[in-house]
């Protein structure tokens, strides 16, 4: 890579052909047919234990009997066959505590699936031999930010360095690795840059950013972002970009800086875990269904994203349920795909100059609420991975 002074401006595309032909492909024949709802990405959560606690993870807080238990690959790959998405990305949990991730794995690359394994890669480097590079598989690592705030985020030290040395080492061995980062507030735009920049001269293919979202389970409630606050810090993360490259819809991007207005499509990324499939979304749980046609004709989708008026959705910005929407929006209209091409080809704009809409009362007066809230803070002697747990299979 260029050193960072001399550093041309622009966005590579972190996707590969094959994959955007495979996504492209899928798309179109689902408008064709009429499909106004369809998956994009299964969000298959074979497990909830994991080895860290972090500030803002709200997905770890179950008991004792319920981070015992795992998915069997066969109820995976049922999950995985019933919704006939093109992406599978396993998050957590931490997937690679599940004894039988590299079945599970061996299966969905057998059915041709996008593989995302998420993971925070304290696991990964002595997991690789049990592995087989493939285009269908991506390790996508969890790097919230620099050294110092990666760490601060996941609640212990030396997790960067590990998660850097597993990232080299699987690239090195062949495997395509991506790495997932989420933004809370109070961190230093200049240093996420910077950590952008490491990012890439690790060698990894692409980076997936988002913003926080606030789970009311996450021990640290004092740093998520409402939605206006989400535009402006990535406006300073993005505009005047680097040679960086994401994994991720232009247009997407371009919605986080607030130049692009996207409606929430929950069902673009369903998720299936230990419970069945959960109503409405990956990051909200208002009930399951046993399902995944049940899950698309009971819900009631109405009722959830930032035009709905639910709270909950106010400050939502997160890719799970925008990314989809921006996939839809780029085969919806010639107008959007366009967009997307010259977004593609020639980059974004070096500077987001259009202005950010106040926010609505209700929003303000929702997020002094739960700020004026106190919020319980993590503590290192509570963490799931101090605790022998055996995992077993759920039947």
């Amino acid at each position: 890579m260029e050193p960072r002074n001399r550093a041309k401006l622009g966005i590579d595309m972190g996707v590969p052909v094959s994959q955007m032909w495979t996504v492209a492909s899928y798309v179109l024949k689902e408008r064709l047919s009429g499909r106004k709802r369809y998956p994009l990405v299964l969000m298959l959560e074979p497990l909830f234990r994991c080895n860290l606690a972090c500030a803002g993870c709200g997905k770890i807080q179950h008991p004792v009997e319920t981070l015992r238990r795992h998915l069997t690959p066969e109820q995976c790959f049922r999950a995985v066959d019933e919704c006939g998405a093109p992406i599978v990305s396993i998050p957590g949990g931490e997937p690679l505590l599940h004894p039988q991730i590299n079945e599970i794995v061996d299966g969905l690359v057998a059915r041709k699936k996008y593989i995302y394994l998420c993971t925070n890669a304290l696991k990964l480097e002595a997991a690789l031999p049990s592995f087989t590079p493939s285009k269908y598989l991506s390790f996508s690592v969890h790097m919230d930010g620099p050294r110092e705030e990666h760490d601060a985020a996941v609640c212990r030290e030396g997790t960067y360095d590990i998660a850097a040395s597993a990232i080299k080492a699987a690239i090195d061995a062949g495997f395509r690795v991506t790495t997932n980062t989420t933004i809370y507030d109070g961190v230093q735009p200049e240093r996420i840059r910077d950590f952008f920049d490491d990012m890439m001269e690790l060698g990894v293919e692409g980076m997936m950013i988002s913003p926080g979202y606030r789970y009311e389970k996450a021990p640290d409630q004092d740093h998520f972002l409402a939605r206006n606050e989400t535009k402006t810090l990535f406006r300073q993360l993005l505009d005047n970009a680097r040679k960086w490259r994401f994994n991720q819809s232009p247009l997407f991007l371009e919605f986080l800086k607030g130049n692009y207005q996207l409606e929430c499509t929950p069902w673009g990324n369903p998720t299936y875990n230990l419970f069945g499939w959960q109503k409405p979304c990956y990051l909200m749980d208002e009930g399951y269904c046993e399902t995944f046609a049940e899950l698309m004709a009971t819900t009631q989708w109405e009722n959830y994203g930032c035009a709905s008026g639910n709270p909950k959705c106010a400050d939502c910005m997160v890719h799970s349920g925008y990314e989809p929407s921006a996939v839809d929006a780029t085969f919806g209209s010639l107008n959007g795909f366009w967009n997307t091409v010259k977004l593609t080809l020639l980059g974004p704009p070096k500077r987001s100059t259009k202005p950010l809409a106040a926010p609505a009362d209700r929003q303000a007066q929702e997020l002094k609420l739960r700020r004026d809230i106190p919020s319980a803070k993590p503590s290192p002697t509570t963490r799931p991975d101090d605790i022998p747990l055996p995992l077993i299979n759920d039947r």
